[in-house]
């Protein structure tokens, strides 16, 4: 392209590199007593995955976008570019992260690595989860060995740096050969959802990456031994996290191979109290979806007596005899929403 000429001396001055890509992209007691210690790392139904890419972008006022530059194509925003006196004062020309050349990709993976600036790795990584969003980027990223330098960032001392490499990972995850790459993290991830304050950026954007790793079968016995964290995380948290930890649990619920698994897992009593009129549609929905998935599963008698003899189980919590779950149900068949009522309805038949 005919800026490239400018590209290596930008690159040097990583304050114009990076003013593109500035914006979006206390562990809690509960879980800690259901799980007893630290965590352990290591046919269809309804399915979730999180919809659309993680797109964020702002930027700073003092940094001028020079269209067609590196810094136009990676900052996620429309670039607008008057056009010669000749042309209509209303044309204008947009640039695109898509429009990254393979080349850009690789200078950015390098000043990532080279870079000691909190701001500049966290810029740089938004940058590169902008671009992720495309599909020829997300092989480049991979083809260049970036999967494995972005994710080395999950261990970043700084939040907003682990947050933004949890963005990325999540728009290379959308391309089914890397996650093959991006498997091996999973028990980081999981570590970095235990460990982070409950509600944080940091959950949030873990449980997304978690949400589309899971819609296939291929890799969700990766998360079997997630179900008690993802429980306890529904009666602690907030709407946003409860639904994106109800993603996760209805992708691994349509899962038969690890039904046995999962409702071995410990699960808080309260749980259940969440089958209630009050409880956030968004939230209920999902979770009459993870219970239809449990309640589709027929234990033998030999399991399921084996089962009631596992306190707190989620077996004896959600599916068995004793369970207060049926009562709620019922209750709920006169909720105001017609879809929580088809969903009811569904479940007690």
């Amino acid at each position: 392209m005919g800026d490239d000429g400018s590209v290596i001396p930008r690159l040097s001055n990583m304050k114009a590199l990076l003013g593109i890509v500035a914006g979006a992209g206390a562990s809690y007691g509960i879980y800690k007593l259901i799980s007893g210690g630290s965590f352990k790392r290591n046919k269809k139904s309804v399915k979730e995955s999180d919809s659309g890419a993680v797109r964020t972008s702002s930027q700073p006022s003092d940094t001028a976008l020079k269209p067609g530059s590196l810094l136009a194509k990676v900052s996620g925003l429309d670039v607008v570019c008057p056009r010669p006196a000749h042309v209509a004062s209303g044309d204008i020309i947009h640039q695109s992260p898509g429009n990254l050349e393979p080349q850009h990709l690789k200078m950015l993976l390098s000043c990532l690595q080279t870079s000691n600036n909190q701001s500049e790795r966290c810029q740089i990584l938004l940058t590169l989860g902008n671009a992720a969003a495309f599909t020829v980027n997300q092989n480049l990223i991979r083809e260049f060995e970036g999967i494995h330098i972005i994710a080395g960032y999950l261990s970043d001392p700084v939040a907003e740096v682990r947050v933004q490499t949890l963005n990325a990972l999540n728009n290379l995850c959308m391309n089914i050969q890397n996650q093959e790459q991006i498997k091996v993290y999973v028990p980081q991830v999981l570590e970095l959802i235990e460990m982070s304050p409950v509600n944080s950026d940091l959950q949030l954007a873990a449980l997304r990456l978690l949400t589309n790793l899971s819609v296939t079968d291929k890799h969700q016995h990766l998360l079997k031994e997630s179900v008690t964290l993802l429980l306890s995380l529904l009666v602690v948290s907030s709407e946003a996290l409860q639904v994106q930890a109800l993603r996760v649990l209805v992708n691994l619920s349509s899962n038969p191979d690890i039904m046995d698994d999962i409702v071995q897992a410990q699960a808080p009593a309260s749980v259940v109290l969440l089958f209630d009129t009050r409880t956030a549609p968004a939230v209920l929905l999902r979770l009459l979806t993870f219970a239809g998935n449990l309640k589709a599963w027929r234990p033998s008698d030999q399991v399921a007596h084996e089962l009631r003899r596992k306190q707190d189980c989620l077996f004896r919590v959600m599916l068995d005899e004793s369970s207060q779950l049926h009562s709620r149900l019922v209750q709920l068949l006169s909720h105001p929403d017609g879809e929580i009522q088809a969903q009811v309805a569904r479940i007690l038949t």
